[in-house]
Formats: structure tokens, sequence, C-alpha cells
């Protein structure tokens, strides 16, 4: 049986809140308080604090399908299972259940949920790491066996292993971790392509497999005598909801799916070009691109020159000229249509898009699209101010103003000039490179940095939010933080832009509140309580019926999951270095 979309959702969520786990709400796309990441990349990037050992006001069993962006496969778009945009669906059991009960839960979804043949299905296991003393893990070797997957269809490798810092070898003193199982799902139509081993197995990368869920197995901690076995022990899995609906549709093709049909047919109709040989990689790579950025769009994100809205730029601008390529024209506005027709048309059966988010959506695109013509436009110009159009300025027309190396290759041609294409190759090598090497930290999809710093600036931000209710007024609403070990960024909407008085203010209260030190407490409380209290949230978040609050004694409550300090007096002096404007009636805070 192939499943829509939104009937695997259904099935999932029913599943857990079936075998009595309760349901966390996705966290925006755009993470709070996590440095080391511009973007939610995973479903268990929100629970790091309840996998170290936080209590979590749900409760121990958990899940949910956490809408997930990553920005390192921007260029990996194009094949028929990469996206930036996916769900990832999520399970997690924070020292209640371990690996008898995941394995089997999980096997019966898949087998008795979804009806997928237990034939197609291929698991893989940790292989033990002899330097470290870690074990194989033959417990779920063995759970598997009597689940009834064939020995012939257990793998076992090196790889299988996880922890926020790599493999064991490379996980800091203090850091817990441990074995996963892979499910991997055999499309047996695919033929293996030789040139990837004489052999085909699960991590074979010729498209035969396609990994469908993984589960963690936290139970170890790293010491300095080596790995001990964790007293509470973790479960998070994950499973992409896009590629579980490819084995559904038993096609290795994720845009033949019908979370990407609707999308892919309303591009056939502005391109006037089929779904079919060289044209499925233009149409895959505009399909995710304006699929990504309408969720980015709604998720706060505006075009810029600067983290996400770089990000989203720079995909609208390579979907605009991926049609150009595919078309031969250049209407931008047609890209308004895909998100028009075709992903708004994908979710129309979801709460994803409110009719303002529509709006937000469609204007957004629309701006930049005629942002990307004036640039098209002075690119133009700067052509016919050069005598000499080689590859390097071919890519400085490209990295400049977003001009395709095409409509450049065009102009010269029309010249009667040839530009030496490798030259522009090179230089775009050189500039992927050093932007690696920069932005390596930034855009890999990190966790959490939980320092000591960090906690203290963290429970900073709470005074910082509640003083500017104090100075400035009620209507005073959160927009996002980032928090570093080297200084804290607080993001606000204001109707009245703040005076530099007013900032002083602020500051001068944090710092009164951290000498009067005041004890820091946390509550589990249910929502509708808190909400009465009078506590702070961050209003593009959606919190569950029962909620953890910290408290700062008689001055601060806030919606938060934590880590904090104990007591004020730990953060130390708090100093404003820097207030700007970023937008309008949005105002940014930088202090250390």
């Amino acid at each position: 049986m192939i499943f829509t979309h939104v009937q695997l959702r259904e099935k999932y969520l029913n599943f857990w809140k079936n075998n009595n786990h309760k349901e966390v709400p996705a966290i925006p796309l755009i993470p709070q308080n996590d440095p080391t990441t511009l973007f939610t990349g995973s479903g268990m990037q929100q629970l790091v604090p309840y996998l170290l050992g936080e209590t979590h006001p749900q409760g121990k069993r958990l899940y949910n399908i956490q809408p997930c962006f990553r920005s390192q496969d921007i260029d990996e778009v194009g094949d028929n299972r990469h996206t930036t945009f996916f769900e990832m669906m999520g399970n997690w059991s924070l020292g209640d259940y371990f690996k008898k009960e995941q394995l089997t839960w999980f096997w019966n979804f898949l087998i008795e949920e979804i009806k997928l043949p237990k034939e197609k299905l291929y698991v893989t296991l940790f292989n033990g790491d002899k330097k470290n003393n870690l074990p194989p893990d033959n417990e779920s070797y063995e759970i598997w066996k009597k689940l009834g997957i064939s020995e012939s269809n257990i793998f076992k490798y090196d790889g299988n292993w996880w922890s926020r810092a790599g493999s064991p070898s490379q996980m800091p003193e203090g850091e817990p971790g441990g074995p996963d199982s892979e499910v991997f799902y055999e499309f047996t139509e695919v033929p293996h392509n030789e040139k990837f081993g004489k052999t085909c197995h699960p991590n074979c990368e010729c498209g035969r497999f396609l990994e469908i869920g993984n589960s963690v197995f936290m139970e170890y901690k790293k010491t300095d005598q080596g790995f001990k076995e964790l007293p509470k022990k973790n479960v998070d899995f994950g499973g992409g909801l896009e590629r579980i609906l490819a084995a559904l549709n038993d096609n290795p093709d994720v845009f033949k799916t019908d979370i990407y049909v609707p999308i892919i047919t309303a591009i056939e109709k502005i391109t006037n070009k089929k779904y079919e040989g060289n044209n499925q990689q233009y149409l895959r790579i505009i399909a995710d691109h304006i699929k990504a950025s309408s969720f980015l769009i709604i998720n706060g994100v505006m075009p810029s020159n600067k983290e996400q809205g770089y990000v989203l730029r720079r995909m609208l601008r390579r979907a605009a000229v991926k049609t150009y390529e595919l078309s031969g024209e250049l209407s931008l506005e047609n890209l308004v249509k895909v998100a028009e027709d075709g992903v708004f048309k994908t979710y129309n059966q979801t709460n994803y898009f409110s009719h303002k988010n529509k709006v937000d959506v469609l204007s957004t695109i629309s701006e930049e699209m005629n942002r990307f013509e004036k640039s098209l436009a002075k690119g133009m110009h700067e052509i016919k101010k050069q005598k000499n159009i080689d590859g390097k300025f071919a890519f400085f027309l490209y990295q400049s103003y977003g001009f395709p190396w095409e409509l450049t290759e065009e102009i010269a041609i029309e010249n009667g000039a040839k530009i030496d294409k490798q030259l522009f190759i090179d230089e775009f090598e050189k500039h992927k490179t050093l932007s690696r090497s920069t932005s390596v930290n930034k855009f890999k999809g990190g966790l959490a940095d939980q320092s000591e710093q960090t906690i203290k600036y963290h429970t900073a931000t709470h005074l910082l939010h509640q003083a500017l209710f104090d100075v400035i007024g009620d209507d005073i609403r959160q927009e996002g933080s980032n928090i570093t070990s080297e200084r804290l960024r607080f993001d606000f909407y204001s109707i009245k832009k703040p005076s530099e008085v007013n900032i002083k203010k602020v500051e001068d209260i944090v710092n009164e509140k951290i000498n009067q030190k005041l004890a820091v407490e946390s509550k589990i409380i249910p929502k509708e309580e808190a909400i009465k209290l009078g506590a702070k949230a961050f209003f593009r978040q959606k919190y569950p019926n029962t909620v953890k609050v910290y408290f700062i004694a008689g001055y601060s409550k806030e919606f938060c999951g934590g880590p904090h300090v104990k007591n004020t007096s730990e953060i130390g002096v708090i100093k404003i270095f820097r207030f700007e404007k970023i937008g309008s009636n949005l105002y940014r805070i930088y202090a250390k």
C-alpha cells in the first residue's frame, strides 16, 4: 500500500501516542540559544539538555515530527534523494525503555502499520572498537534476529556509533554516546553500480539502498579511565518522512512522492519541460529550494547577505537561475507560482501555512526576485565595460551579482569570444574551500554548547528580556537569541525605538538583579497556569500542555528548557556593547 504524506504522519503520530508517548511540539527552524548551527537540523536538537540529565516536563517517553533544514546539503541537491528541507520523525526514551522495546516498536511500525515488505529491509549495527575497549552491539543483533531479520540482512560497521563529537576516539571526557542501529530499504529494481565495489551492501553509495531510520542508544559516558556505562540510558530515534515515503512507493526518487509531485507539476507548467532525462536535476533543485525557502520565510528569515538570510537568498537566486537554464527565460515571477500552486497545495492538509504565512512567502519571494532582476541589470552593465570576459570575470559576476555562468558564456559568444570554463570552476572551488574553512562550525548542523559560560549568558538573557519589558513596555517581543562563549545576542520587536538611555537603564537593571544574588529555580507546571503567572515565551515556538518554567526569584518567569545557573551572582557583570536596528521594528542587543 502506498501512503500519502498526510496518512504517514497520522500513522506515525498515533502509533507512538498509543504506546504511551507524549508529543513534543516541533521547534522553529531557527534554533534558540544554539550558536553552533544556523538551523534546526534534527529532531533531537531541542532535547539535548534532557538527554544530558534535565527533567523533561512531558515525561520520559516522547515523540514528534520536526521540520529540519541542512544548509550543507545545498550542493548535493539534484539527485533523487538529497533535499535541504525535510521532516524528521522521532521518538525518545529518557532513561526509560531501551533496545528491546525500541527495535521491536520500530519494526512493528514498519511491518504492521505501514506494511513494508520485511525481505526488503536491512539493518546495520556497531561492530565494536577495540582501541577504546567497546564491544560490538551483540544485544541488538540478537533482538533483530528474534524479530525475524535474517542474518544475511544484518551488517556490522565501525561507523555505527553516535556522539555529538563523532567517533569514540573524538569524544571529549564527560560526553555521552553509544552504538546505533540503522534500517535500510532495498530498491531491488535498481541495479548495483560496480564503480562502488563488486558487491552491494547497505552502506554502498550506488543508490540501491536508502536509510529510512536510525535508533541511537546512548549507553556510555567517556571518562579519564575509558568508557563507562551510564546509569540512565537513552534512546534517540530519527527517520526521514520523505525517505519512508520513497520506500512506500518502492521508488528511490523522493521527488516522485506526493510530498513533491504538486511542486514538480507547477515547475513543469512554468518551464514547459517534463520531469524526465536531464531535466530532472533542474526540477529537483527548483522544487527543493522553493519549498525550503517557503519554510524559512514563515520562520522569520528574510533574504540578506548574512547567515540564515544569505542561505535563503542563495537558494531563491539559484532556483531562478535553474529556471532560466531550463526554460531559457528570466520570468522570475514564476517562482511565486511554484510556491502558490506547488508548496501550498502540498501542505494544505497540514497546519504549516496560515493565510498570513502564505502572504509573507509570496511577497518575500516576489521582492527578492525583483532585487535579483536589478542585480542582473548591474551585471550586464559590468559586462559592457569589460573588454576581456574570461573565466575569472565570469566568477566575479556570479559572486557579486548572482549572474549565471550560462548567460555570461552566451554574451561572450555573441561578442565572438570563448570563455575558459575551467578558470571559472577553479575560482568557484577556491571560494567554496574558503567558505567551508571559515564557516565549518556554523553550517555543520551542530548541537548547543553547554559550557559554563554559555549557561551564564543564557540565564542573563532572561534578565535582559524582563528588563526590556520594565523599561520599554509590554509590546516587547523576543525574536531570537544567539549565545556563544564570548557574548550573548538578543533580538526583539518593539513598536517604539529604544533610546541609548533606555538601553543603559536595561543594562543597569540586569546588573542590579545579578548583584541581588537571586535564586534561579525551575518548576514543571501546566501551560495555562504558567500563562496566568505571566511567564514569558518565545512567540514562534509551540509549547506542550505541561511546561518547564524558570523563575528568577521575585523578578523573571520564562518558559525554558535550561540549563541555567543556580543563582544570578554566578553570572558576573554584564555590559551591553552594541545596540542596532536590524529591520522594521526589530532590534538587536550584544552583551558580554
